[in-house]
């Protein structure tokens, strides 16, 4: 038995004053006599002993009701276990992922952790808390509460590797300590089995709330296709992880503005497709009507004002016109020169050069060009038929494009077309088997077939090229060849002209490192700004001479659409959504883990923990014993002769 106030025992020594009163107080009999003195005698002694046994058990009980009215107030007590000495200490991780807006049984399951915390523990307990994003180190629940009852979900997630690690840093240098290590979480399946390192100095406690939902739908991904002057076709994807649900409602908005609805019945995956204008600002946001997880029913892109298109011609005594038919001023911003009157200048400026048919690439204009295709720019080579092969040859090595070898002087029909191209993908309807063959009079022939977009009927390429530069085989003058006439140069043309342009991503995810050119020219202390309504943010930045490179990773951490701003100025919008691997619906099974206490309520693992620091308080009992005493007392007054 212990004592919460042993230093009130010490009131234990006031028992001595009743036995001095009781030694010292000698009552003196009065003799009266009488004449039977034998008979007087008697009843003389009878009293004497009768009365002395009243004052003893009385002085007994007064003691007994006197040292159990002390012992009541020094607070007696049995602890419940070995360990109740010993000082407790409570590291708490408290999962705020996105997977923990899952329905329980009391509201989601971190509103459910969140009551257990501040309902079953005491006010004044020193606890250590943290989550994904946020650590509160040696608090009490009381200055805690306010934080916890405004926590929201993070979109980042730590390893469990990492709460393990970090829930031991939390930990004081308190050796006789007794540790407890509680981890919340729905411990959602990541891929890697779950194990913890067994660690003596502290007690491992998992608690695994129990979800009630059973299926979830998200959308995943948008993509762009078929891609046309005047459509954009969306592809939407979107998964499921439960059973095949029917009728799924999915809708389409521009800003606040409702653009279509569209329903599709989900397995596992499901994709459907809406068509919306091109050329057109859209500030988009896809939302699916599931009582699931919330975090995914929403996804937010957008499709930015596209600038006109910079091209520009360096010609030689040659004809331009078929390049001025095609980039055209509504799309784009076309300039040419003849080479002996070229600024060099505007090479940097533009998104497309084309080479039309010079007889020699100077050392210096190869350099500019150069310099031009590493900084994002395209180039399209259309070769003389007088051409410098060496100076060719020497910019084309540098531009990763296959070299010219001989000149072919017999004509030459072109007949293949490489439908599998960057260049050419999404420009046919359906393969073109019935056109008009293009010929060549003259051509050379390239030391490689590799990366051929057109070719001739005896396998060799007319057009090469990657996403950077392409270079033809031939001239395209009228002499030389009706390739200007066919129906397939405005197909050709216009899509190096649209792909030299370097739009923006349709979307960015939050958590992940991005990095995203944006088109601008900005001052020498100028900064770009990420805005919405509610936010500003300043993230990492490197200023070039025709862009502004952001890099963005946890900051901005909220979906939406943001303004990439130059001071007040709007240059762009940006989209960000939250990553889609918390709505993965799996969980691991912690039933084998070994050295770990496994529960599905904060609540019951709090408890268990107090019941380690608990009590039987026995100071009631002594009250009782008290009165007992009193009543004993008040008995033997009144009936004890």
């Amino acid at each position: 038995m212990q004592f919460k106030n042993p230093e009130l025992l010490y009131a234990l020594f006031l028992l001595v004053i009743p036995i001095l009163i009781h030694l010292f107080q000698l009552r003196r009999f009065q003799k009266v006599e009488f004449t039977n003195v034998k008979f007087l005698k008697s009843v003389k002694l009878q009293t004497r002993k009768s009365s002395q046994l009243k004052k003893w058990i009385t002085l007994l009980t007064r003691m007994l009701l006197l040292a159990c009215v002390i012992i009541a107030f020094a607070q007696p007590f049995i602890p419940n276990t070995e360990e109740f000495n010993a000082s407790q200490e409570t590291v708490i991780y408290l999962d705020n992922s996105f997977s923990m807006e899952a329905k329980g049984s009391n509201g989601t399951l971190l509103n459910e952790a969140i009551q257990d915390i501040i309902n079953t523990l005491p006010e004044d307990e020193t606890i250590s808390l943290f989550t994904n994003d946020e650590s509160y180190r040696n608090t009490t629940v009381k200055a805690l509460k306010n934080d916890l009852i405004q926590l929201s979900h993070s979109p980042n997630q730590l390893s469990y590797d990492a709460v393990y690690l970090k829930g031991k840093q939390l930990f004081s240098n308190l050796g006789a300590a007794t540790r407890n290590l509680v981890l919340v979480s729905d411990f959602q399946q990541k891929g890697n089995p779950l194990t913890f390192e067994v660690d003596s100095t502290f007690q491992l406690k998992l608690v695994q709330p129990k979800s009630t939902i059973a299926t979830n739908i998200s959308i995943d991904s948008l993509y762009t296709s078929n891609i046309t002057g005047e459509t954009i076709d969306l592809n939407v994807k979107l998964s499921n992880v439960a059973e095949p649900i029917d009728n799924v409602s999915i809708s389409l908005f521009n800003n606040d503005i409702l653009l279509t609805k569209s329903a599709v019945d989900i397995n596992k995956e499901a994709e459907t497709t809406f068509t919306i204008a091109n050329n057109k600002v859209i500030n988009g946001k896809l939302v699916i009507d599931d009582a699931g997880l919330q975090y995914d029913n929403v996804f937010y892109f957008n499709i930015n004002a596209k600038p006109k298109i910079k091209v520009l011609a360096i010609n030689e005594r040659t004809d331009d016109s078929f390049l001025k038919r095609i980039y055209t001023e509504d799309e784009f911003d076309y300039k040419s020169f003849e080479l002996t009157a070229l600024n060099f200048k505007l090479i940097p400026e533009q998104n497309l050069i084309v080479l039309n048919e010079l007889e020699t690439i100077s050392n210096a204009l190869k350099a500019v060009l150069i310099a031009f295709k590493n900084d994002g720019g395209k180039i399209l080579i259309i070769p003389s038929n007088t051409a410098d092969l060496n100076s060719y040859n020497k910019l084309l090595k540098d531009l990763s494009i296959t070299t010219f070898s001989n000149q072919n002087t017999s004509e030459k029909r072109l007949t293949s077309i490489n439908y599998n191209h960057p260049l050419l993908a999404n420009a046919f309807y359906s393969k073109v088997t019935n056109f008009q063959y293009p010929k060549v009079e003259q051509s050379y022939r390239f030391s490689s077939n590799s990366n051929a977009v057109l070719s001739y009927e005896d396998g060799t390429p007319f057009l090469v090229g990657d996403t950077n530069s392409y270079a033809f085989s031939s001239a395209l003058n009228s002499e030389n060849s009706n390739f200007k006439n066919s129906q397939l140069i405005i197909p050709v043309l216009y899509n190096m002209g649209l792909q030299s342009l370097k739009l923006s991503k349709l979307y960015y995810t939050i958590g992940q490192p991005n990095s995203i050119a944006i088109q601008t020219s900005i001052g020498q202390d100028d900064i770009l700004t990420l805005e919405s309504d509610e936010t500003s943010v300043i993230p990492l930045q490197k200023t070039y001479s025709k862009s502004v490179i952001l890099e963005t990773e946890e900051y901005p951490n909220t979906a939406g659409i943001l303004k990439v701003k130059n001071k007040e100025q709007v240059l762009q919008n940006l989209s960000f959504n939250y990553n889609r691997s918390e709505s993965n619906l799996s969980y691991y099974d912690l039933s084998p883990l070994n050295n770990v206490t496994v529960d599905s309520s904060l609540a019951t693992t709090i408890n268990t923990i107090k019941s380690n620091t608990t009590i039987n308080a026995l100071w009631k009992w002594f009250v009782i014993f008290a009165l007992v005493f009193l009543i004993v007392e008040m008995l033997l007054l009144k009936y004890l002769k």
